[in-house]
């Protein structure tokens, strides 16, 4: 059995070799001839093979995150590109991103937020959209997709209009993810076994049971112990949600044989791999199994001073702190540069929080740069605490934040408490139109358009304009408007200037350059999603002509979502 297993053991090398030398470094190569970059997404597990080690090759690593499809889901292709774009020093870390077994017509910007804002805190600092398809009518809606295969992204989207400002948050983020280098404390490696791929968190709670803590231990071991004989998807599956912080402060990557052998350097007792990443950390499971070039190399390693602590690890803490001190359910990532640190958080429960987080820096003002809108602005309350700084954060639901320590902040503003001035008093009865159906309705309250007695409104799906007036008296130094509960979709022009849009939670607006004194008008474009018109169409009641698509799925439930300007609409005032 030896002798066999040592004989496996070098086919799968020799195969895992050759899909590296013989495919990767031959397309890129061509690739090259033609001015062409390559990315590639996991090549494991369909080929046997390192599942980090193609990625050492092409100019961008991939990975692959779904929407709504557990089964589907891929949290190995995740760690493997980010893992290895880390390793081998790529900055750009990109993902197919939201791809999903079954377009319910359900989803909108908000619903995405939270698993977007999830990966971004692994380490992806591109986002790739699955899927774009086009649809050859311009008299059929939604039209074609993949099969009902993917988010449903183009134009015929409900909100594709007013996604924009999606796309404006992603983009903002992408752009400070993709600053200086990650920091990351721990690093584990993966063996020398083929095939071999990136430690998903599972695997981590046995060798570092004191750093994940005794809840996560005992919460593993109940997962593992209810798994039933033959299952090996849906019951107590492993799901990327339920991992979120692992490490209580602390970041991993994954690093292969290849990064070991040939790249691993030491820097000031650190291990050193890619472009500056620093690892103060260095975990060596099933050590005894190692052939004997990888043993050679971890005795060097630690005879230059790399810590490779003994397994399991028990204590609660390594020699170093935590980058980041968080509450639960809190995602963070960290990029260091030469001009700053920037960290990246999530808050991923879905209420409002207000939360202190403390981080690992010191000597810094702290900015809170919010990448919905755009603002920077100074925190309200922050200390600093021997060599950290701990911030209170004010966090929406589902809502993230950038804290920057390093840029100028003499000229920012110190984020205030607004204080609620009242309900907005309307003049006149709300004017609602609704696009492609030729309805206007005339009503002093917010409704749902699902409860309505008219099939048109009652199935209505796309964008409804209301417009009203209100009077002001006396101009306050800031004035902001909360939309209350908004299905799912607005936009605001108070007197015919542009007030924004607003996609997830908080609903509220900065109205104050478009204010003046007296008589105001208001326009505000409500859109929903394309549920309720596919639902009434499959019922013989479309809301409006041309509703179709390829898409075949439904929601399991199949029923009208609330829909529409839902309230109450608040003003807040702020004076210095």
């Amino acid at each position: 059995a030896e002798k066999s297993e040592a004989v496996l053991h070098d086919v799968r090398t020799t195969i895992a070799e050759l899909v590296d030398d013989v495919f990767f470094k031959v397309m890129v190569s061509n690739a090259k001839k033609l001015g062409c970059d390559v990315s590639a997404e996991s090549v494991a597990p369909t080929m046997v093979s390192d599942g980090l080690l193609h990625y050492k090759e092409v100019d961008v690593p991939m990975g692959e995150f779904w929407l709504k499809s557990p089964t589907h889901d891929k949290p190995n292709d995740m760690l493997d590109a980010i893992s290895a774009g880390h390793i081998y020093g790529k900055n750009i870390i990109q993902s197919e991103s939201f791809t999903q077994l079954r377009t319910n017509w359900n989803e909108d910007p908000a619903m995405l937020k939270p698993l977007l804002d999830r990966n971004l805190a692994l380490g992806i600092n591109r986002i790739f959209f699955h899927i774009f398809v086009h649809n050859p009518y311009t008299d059929k809606a939604p039209g074609m997709t993949l099969d009902g295969i993917g988010l449903y992204f183009q134009r015929d989207q409900t909100w594709w209009k007013q996604g924009k400002s999606f796309v404006d948050y992603i983009a903002r983020c992408q752009a400070l993810l993709q600053y200086g280098h990650p920091v990351t404390d721990v690093a584990v490696y993966i063996g020398d076994e083929i095939p071999r791929r990136s430690f998903t968190p599972d695997k981590l709670v046995p060798l570092l049971p004191g750093i994940v803590g005794q809840q996560r231990v005992e919460s593993e071991r109940n997962r593992l112990a209810n798994v039933p004989a033959g299952v090996n998807h849906s019951s107590n599956m492993l799901k990327a949600e339920n991992w979120i912080n692992l490490l209580n402060g602390y970041q991993y990557d994954s690093f292969n044989q290849d990064a070991l052998l040939n790249l691993a350097k030491v820097n000031d007792g650190h291990l050193q791999l890619g472009d500056g990443t620093n690892y103060q950390v260095v975990i060596f499971p099933n050590e005894a199994n190692y052939d004997a070039a990888t043993k050679a190399k971890i005795e060097t390693l630690r005879n230059a001073g790399i810590y490779t602590p003994q397994l399991p690890y028990k204590a609660n803490q390594f020699s170093f702190e935590p980058d980041v001190m968080a509450s639960e359910n809190i995602a963070f990532t960290h990029r260091s540069g030469k001009q700053g640190e920037v960290y990246f958080i999530s808050n991923q429960e879905d209420q409002n929080r207000t939360v202190d987080i403390s981080f690992r820096v010191s000597g810094f003002i702290p900015q809170i740069w919010n990448a919905v809108n755009g603002e920077i602005y100074l925190p309200t309350s922050w200390k600093k605490k021997e060599n950290r700084t701990e911030v209170e954060l004010e966090l929406p639901a589902n809502g993230s934040l950038f804290v920057v320590f390093g840029a100028a902040a003499s000229q920012t503003k110190v984020a205030e408490h607004f204080t609620q001035s009242e309900n907005l008093k309307f003049k006149t009865e709300w004017k609602v139109g609704f696009e492609k159906t030729n309805q206007t309705v005339a009503s002093y309250t917010l409704f749902d358009w699902s409860k309505s007695d008219n099939p048109k409104i009652k199935y209505f799906s796309g964008t409804a304009i209301y417009s009203n007036t209100f009077e002001c008296k006396g101009k306050a130094s800031q004035v902001m408007l909360d939309l209350g509960e908004v299905c799912n979709l607005a936009t605001v022009k108070i007197n015919g200037i542009d007030c924004g849009t607003v996609w997830t939670s908080p609903y509220s607006f900065d109205i104050s350059k478009a204010l003046k004194e007296g008589e105001n008008s208001i326009c505000i474009e409500v859109t929903n999603t394309w549920t309720n018109a596919i639902l009434g169409s499959d019922l013989g009641m479309p809301p409006f002509e041309g509703i179709w698509t390829n898409g075949k799925y439904r929601m399991k439930e199949n029923k009208l979502l609330e829909a529409g300007l839902i309230g109450p609409i608040t003003r807040f005032k702020l004076h210095f």
